[in-house]
């Protein structure tokens, strides 16, 4: 997982301002991403037993908690059960 996040990183967001980072809580994986120096939140992945087969939960600033039922954002679609998918959902929705 970590080695997913840091070539992500490098390969998508290359200038080295803005990353991803992975916070591991139990069975799941809190995606945060600093933007030019502002770190924040971005999605929670849930560990379902494949690693291609993670479920999903956007970061909601409205509520401030993480939604697994919301589909209804930039990206959505990008949210594919895989880490890469979760962090291009998460450009998509908080673009940086």
């Amino acid at each position: 997982m970590e080695e997913t996040v840091r070539r992500f990183n490098g390969d998508t967001l290359s200038l080295g301002e803005c990353y991803y980072e992975a916070k591991f809580t139990g069975s799941h994986c809190y995606l945060q991403r600093s933007d030019y120096g502002s770190m924040g939140p971005i999605c929670r992945l849930t560990y379902t037993g494949k690693m291609n087969e993670w479920a999903f939960a956007i970061f909601k600033w409205s509520s401030g908690t993480y939604d697994p039922d919301e589909w209804m954002f930039p990206g959505s679609e990008l949210a594919d059960g895989t880490v890469e998918g979760a962090m291009m959902a998460g450009l998509e929705a908080y673009p940086a």
